[in-house]
């Protein structure tokens, strides 16, 4: 039977959950998604996916007047998704981590997937 011990060890290794972390990483990631949880942020993080970005055109993606695309873009900065540089009298953002874009993905499969399910109980109740 010992010779068979390694195995099971690793068979537990493969079933282990991941471990879990602190209250600070929860709050941490719980910040990000907050700052990206908003169609005009979302909008914007679009926008920027193609590259840096002055207010002004971010404004124009939006459709908000300038306030509110600032007040937005403060929040994204301020949770550590975008950075900012200033030239002459525009203010240019960019994402810090333009892998956050990915995640879209896992959404939209997320999407998808309770669409299929709807379609499939709608179908049922017909």
């Amino acid at each position: 039977m010992d010779a068979f011990r390694p195995w099971f060890d690793i068979l537990a290794d493969l079933v282990k959950l991941p471990s879990m972390h602190s209250d600070a990483v929860y709050e941490a990631r719980s910040e990000v998604l907050k700052a990206m949880a908003h169609p005009s942020r979302l909008k914007i993080m679009d926008a920027l996916a193609k590259g840096e970005r002055c207010v002004c055109e971010l404004q124009e993606v939006v459709g908000s007047d300038l306030s509110t695309v600032s007040r937005h873009l403060a929040l994204m900065k301020g949770a550590g998704l975008l950075s900012a540089r200033k030239k002459g009298v525009n203010v240019y953002y960019k994402l810090r981590v333009p892998c956050v874009l990915g995640f879209f993905g896992c959404v939209e499969a997320v999407i998808t997937a309770d669409a299929k399910q709807r379609t499939r109980l709608a179908r049922e109740i017909a």
